[in-house]
C-alpha cells in the first residue's frame, strides 16, 4: 500500500512552479494514510522482536565502536 501510494504522489507532482493537480485536502489525507501505514509496519515489528536500527550510508563513519567482551582463551602454556 504504502508504495502504490507513493507511487501517486511521484506520478501527481508537477514540477517547480505550476499548481498540484490535487486539492489540500487530499494530499493531507495522504499524509494521514502515510502516518498510519508507518505506525502500522512499527506495532508489527516491534510485536515481531524486531529493533528499529536507523538506516546509514555505507561510507557514513559509525558514531560508536563495538567492543568485543569474549574472554581470551587459555593456552597450553599458563
Amino acid at each position: 500500500m504504502r508504495k502504490v501510494l507513493t507511487a501517486v504522489i511521484r506520478d501527481t507532482t508537477p514540477p517547480p512552479g505550476m499548481r498540484h493537480p490535487l486539492t489540500d485536502e487530499t494530499i493531507q489525507d495522504m499524509r494521514v494514510c502515510l502516518g498510519l501505514i508507518t505506525a502500522r509496519e512499527k506495532e508489527l515489528s516491534e510485536e515481531a522482536g524486531e529493533t528499529q536500527a536507523r538506516p546509514f550510508f555505507v561510507d557514513e563513519q559509525p558514531t560508536s565502536t563495538v567492543v568485543p567482551f569474549d574472554t581470551p582463551k587459555k593456552t597450553d602454556k599458563e
